[in-house]
């Protein structure tokens, strides 16, 4: 039997985290802190996050979901967010699974969330035995252009129709001037340049985790639809330095863009799959 999912609060300063931790039914066989994604994309995938911890947790895999700083049920405002407190939420979350499941826990990221469990891998000092990567962002300064078009449709739609075509070219400026130094709010959230500009600097193919075994999955809209280049090379380059990289292509709505919350039991399955063929996982030290 699956034990319920135990909600709480997380003293990791400043304030408290909200977690929802899933037990593993029987005996434990590993532990993954679960990185949610940015904005809106954290709404979209609750649902979809929720059934996975659910369907690890009746493998013997125990999860942790942490609402960072200024997200979510947490502590703080999302334009007091930064990243340097994510990644220290982070290290507060493994600490408290390590401490209750007796396990060196994994981390499993989506989207922005994998990027960061990327930066935080690299950081920790303690064994970091499995990273799991749904579709994660690669660019930090493309996925931060991405999300200003969002104020920079807003502005194009706002504007009398001879004007559209400026509004709509202007992301460029407005991630000048987030860098710059001004805060700007985009789709609801108000955005902080010091955390726009940590995301701006982040580089996938300088985050090559070098001591976990890898399971990415990007999401396709056909089975014959190949990887996108991008990932293909990125995937490459971690392989070509020592990565234990195993990457699957799952078809499947991004369940966390669509209009109406979605979810993808093939994503679920291949991700539970995947872990449960590892290696077990080490007793922390």
């Amino acid at each position: 039997m699956i034990p319920r999912a135990e909600p709480f609060f997380l003293d990791a300063g400043p304030g408290q985290r909200f977690c929802l931790f899933q037990a593993p039914a029987g005996a434990c066989r590993g532990a993954l802190v679960y990185v949610h994604p940015f904005g809106d994309e954290m709404n979209k995938a609750r649902r979809m996050a929720a059934l996975t911890a659910r369907a690890l947790a009746a493998r013997g895999i125990g999860v942790l979901q942490v609402d960072l700083y200024g997200c979510g049920d947490s502590s703080g405002d999302f334009a007091d967010a930064r990243w340097e407190i994510w990644l220290a939420d982070l290290e507060a979350a493994r600490a408290w699974l390590a401490a209750r499941l007796g396990v060196a826990p994994g981390l499993w990221g989506l989207r922005l969330g994998g990027l960061l469990a990327l930066d935080f891998a690299q950081r920790c000092p303690h064994p970091v035995p499995d990273i799991v990567l749904w579709q994660p962002v690669q660019q930090g300064s493309a996925y931060l252009k991405q999300f200003l078009r969002l104020l920079s449709v807003n502005e194009m739609l706002a504007q009398p129709e001879n004007e559209q075509s400026k509004a709509a070219s202007n992301t460029g400026a407005l991630r000048a001037a987030l860098l710059g130094g001004q805060a700007l709010e985009v789709a609801g959230y108000e955005l902080a340049p010091e955390l726009g500009a940590a995301i701006d600097a982040l580089d996938g193919a300088k985050l090559a985790p070098r001591a976990a075994r890898v399971h990415w999955f990007e999401m396709a809209t056909a089975p014959d639809r190949p990887l996108p280049p991008a990932t293909t090379r990125l995937a490459a380059a971690w392989r070509e330095g020592g990565c234990d990289l195993r990457l699957q292509q799952i078809v499947g709505q991004q369940f966390w863009a669509t209009q109406e919350i979605s979810e993808s039991a093939e994503l679920a399955e291949a991700t539970c799959a995947a872990l449960e063929a590892a290696a077990p996982i080490e007793e922390t030290a």
